[in-house]
C-alpha cells in the first residue's frame, strides 16, 4: 500500500513533528492555509471517516484531547482555530488516511468551500 502518511509515521518521508506518542502523529502541514496549519494523525491506517468504528473510537477520541491540548500552547490559536477532515474524493480527500487538519493563526471565513 502506497500512503505517504504511513511512510512519515515510519520516519521514511521527513515531516516537522510537533507532537508524537504510540497512537498519533502530529506535523506541521507542507502547504499551509493559514498562519498555523497542522495535521493530525492516527498510527494506525485508517482510510477515512467511514472507517471509523468502535476498536478505533478510542483513537480518535484522543486525537481530539491532544488537539485541545495543543492548542492551548500555541498563542495563535488562543483566539480559535478549525478542525478540517475530508471524506472521499468530492469533499477533496486526497489521502487515503484518515486526518486532521488544525487550521488557524486568523480570523477563517465560512462557508469554507
Amino acid at each position: 500500500m502506497d500512503c505517504i502518511f504511513c511512510e512519515i509515521i515510519k520516519k521514511e518521508i521527513p515531516a516537522s513533528i510537533l507532537y508524537e506518542d504510540e497512537k498519533i502523529l502530529i506535523f506541521n502541514d507542507l502547504n499551509p492555509e493559514a498562519p498555523i496549519h497542522f495535521l493530525v494523525i492516527p498510527k494506525e491506517h485508517i482510510a477515512s471517516t467511514n472507517e471509523i468504528n468502535t476498536c478505533s473510537s478510542d483513537v480518535i477520541s484522543h486525537i481530539f484531547v491532544k488537539i485541545a491540548e495543543l492548542s492551548k500552547n500555541i498563542k495563535e490559536l488562543k483566539d480559535g482555530y478549525r478542525i478540517v477532515t475530508n471524506c472521499g474524493k468530492n469533499a477533496g480527500q486526497t489521502v487515503k488516511h484518515l486526518h486532521f487538519h488544525v487550521l488557524g493563526g486568523r480570523k477563517l471565513s465560512w462557508p469554507p468551500g
